[in-house]
């Protein structure tokens, strides 16, 4: 069998590495061929996260796609990362449809809401309904969450399967026990567009470090939160991710409590307890699924609930140990790659 990925993203984009890239191992160990053709390539990621104009590099990305297209009609299955073209209409997955050319599509984020809740009202008008159509002529929807899940149901989705965003467990291990000596580190691991979730915890922050000194750490935003020499920020790459995360003692994942952030996977929260770190989150979305509430970690809602879980962990070192062997388990069991790469196969087989 012949396949071909149109990924958002080449490696460097999360999604794309997590939802694409990671399974093609063991679709090839399968007998599967498989091809690859990114929209936005590793010089837009680049800019981007350095703030520089996209608008050519955009350009560029989609003629390229339009002649990877072409191509597609060569493959007997295509896997399509959301949708072939953003902020154009569902032209490309009509004639996919039109020649019988079977697709997947597959979503870890409510990117529907780019559309049906865009403040623009042109966008609104004419593409409000395009990831319906989408996903009603795929032949199969992948979707993260429950709340994904619900949309594909509602567009008339054909198939439907539920596949979590997950981590290789095999790269993540357990953190050691800390000296007893040592401050206590509450760590947060994400980009700077998803940074402004950890800000509005920053006052519970500053409170926590000037009564128990503790150290925040920041993994793949440069953004100061200024709490001075308590804060320290770290360089995300795909190599040392790991290595930061283990330096934490507690991970955290704020979230807004909106219809984008519904559609998030918790694939945070699952890096952290892979490394059997406890956790607090916000009770939102995918999050809720994830964590067992004061077992594997702590879904506060209000902020004197989040100073008080916080707190809960920093005097208790082996409650954030037992949390955190549980939270373990919980990934090996639901959130790995041994669990979720049978699912993969089995969709295409």
């Amino acid at each position: 069998m012949k396949i071909l990925y149109f990924t958002k993203y080449s490696r460097k984009g999360a999604s794309s590495r997590l939802r694409s890239y990671q399974y093609i191992p063991y679709l090839q160990e399968d007998g599967i061929e498989v091809s690859v053709s990114p929209l936005f390539d590793d010089l837009y990621l680049e800019k981007l996260y350095s703030c520089q104009s996209v608008k050519l590099s955009i350009v560029k990305a989609y003629m390229r796609r339009v002649i990877s297209f072409f191509k597609g009609f060569g493959y007997e299955c295509i896997v399509i990362e959301k949708e072939l073209f953003p902020y154009l209409p569902a032209l490309g997955e009509f004639l996919l449809k039109l020649f019988g050319i079977k697709y997947i599509v597959d979503y870890d984020d409510a990117i529907f809401h780019n559309y049906d809740l865009s403040p623009n009202p042109f966008i609104r008008f004419f593409l409000k309904r395009k990831i319906n159509k989408v996903m009603k002529w795929s032949c199969c929807v992948i979707v993260g969450n429950e709340y994904l899940g619900k949309k594909a149901e509602l567009s008339g989705a054909k198939r439907i399967e539920y596949i979590p965003t997950v981590i290789d467990l095999n790269r993540y291990k357990v953190k050691e026990e800390k000296m007893d000596n040592q401050s206590v580190v509450v760590g947060w691991i994400g980009s700077q567009s998803t940074l402004k979730y950890l800000k509005d915890k920053r006052d519970i922050l500053n409170k926590l470090v000037e009564k128990y000194n503790i150290e925040v750490h920041i993994v793949g935003a440069s953004e100061n939160l200024n709490l001075y020499k308590n804060e320290k920020h770290i360089e995300w790459s795909e190599e040392t991710e790991v290595a930061s995360i283990l330096n934490f003692d507690i991970g955290i994942m704020p979230l807004n409590d909106t219809p984008w952030e519904q559609g998030k996977c918790a694939y945070k929260l699952i890096q952290y307890m892979g490394c059997g770190i406890p956790v607090v989150a916000s009770p939102v979305g995918a999050n809720k699924d994830v964590v067992e509430d004061g077992c594997s970690g702590f879904l506060p809602h209000t902020d004197e609930e989040w100073f008080q879980c916080l707190e809960n962990y920093i005097l208790n070192p082996d409650l954030r140990k037992t949390h955190g062997s549980l939270g373990r388990k919980i990934v090996a069991e639901k959130y790995c790659l041994d669990i979720t790469s049978p699912k993969i196969l089995s969709i295409f087989n």
